[in-house]
């Protein structure tokens, strides 16, 4: 996972309450010479290094398969028979050829098959990816594209948008779940990597210098960071009108 540059030190908050977007962060459009609204409780949270680092790696041990596995010395391949007899031929007494000293013996405390999870609160995680969202928001390294737009692969026309933009590599693209094309057009360009946004997380994002997101990525991402749809009322509080009792 690449580090991220120095972490932004703004001490802005968000004044925006509930969801919906607000037009206080606004990100170029890829292709077009306009700016779309970001929402602003996604893109404006500020960075907090410790929280971030968590998230990134709980993401990546997520990903390991945990399948290693060395062999003791009740598993090697040899025999279990005294070495030599105990007194008589000068040498050191010795028993099984396969204890770990001996070469070709077993391993000591080797690895075996195990899980590398461990658990990261939701309202952290959701804070670690606003956090890494609202970095390349600060830096001006986020763009939008519109994905229905690429009706048919087309590296072609997916290479000139990013040359156009200008913005450093690698670059993460987050797509939505039926947008195919999208990917195939993104996927074979050199620094460029695709993802879903439903399974994007922290360290892809705050691993990669660019960040383009589709316009459906857009919602998913922002669900996944704890961002209320704007008709969605928000929940009564227990013992309130409306609350569970």
């Amino acid at each position: 996972m690449a580090e991220a540059k120095t972490g932004p030190k703004s001490t802005t908050k968000s004044t925006a309450k509930g969801g919906g977007s607000s037009p206080g962060v606004k990100a170029p459009v890829l292709g077009k010479q306009s700016k779309a609204d970001l929402p602003k409780t996604t893109f404006s949270e500020p960075f907090h290094e410790a929280l971030v680092h968590q998230a990134a790696r709980a993401d990546l041990a997520a990903r390991r398969r945990g399948t290693h596995s060395s062999l003791t010395r009740g598993e090697v391949a040899m025999t279990g028979a005294k070495a030599w007899r105990q007194k008589g031929t000068g040498r050191a007494r010795a028993g099984a050829l396969g204890v770990p000293q001996r070469y070709g013996g077993g391993a000591a405390f080797g690895p075996k098959p195990r899980h590398y999870t461990f658990k990261v609160n939701r309202k952290e995680r959701q804070r670690a990816l606003r956090a890494a969202l609202s970095v390349h928001a600060e830096r001006g390294s986020v763009a939008v594209l519109d994905g229905s737009s690429f009706a048919d692969p087309s590296t072609k026309q997916a290479a000139k948008r990013l040359d156009s933009w200008g913005a450093d590599r690698p670059t993460l693209v987050v797509i939505g779940a039926e947008e195919a094309a999208v990917a195939k057009s993104f996927r074979n360009i050199e620094g460029v990597r695709v993802a879903e946004a439903s399974a994007a997380g922290v360290a892809d994002v705050i691993g990669a210098s660019s960040l383009v997101l589709t316009e459906e990525a857009l919602k998913v991402v922002a669900s996944r960071a704890g961002e209320r749809p704007s008709d969605e009322k928000p929940r009564a509080k227990r013992g309130e009108a409306g609350g569970e009792a």
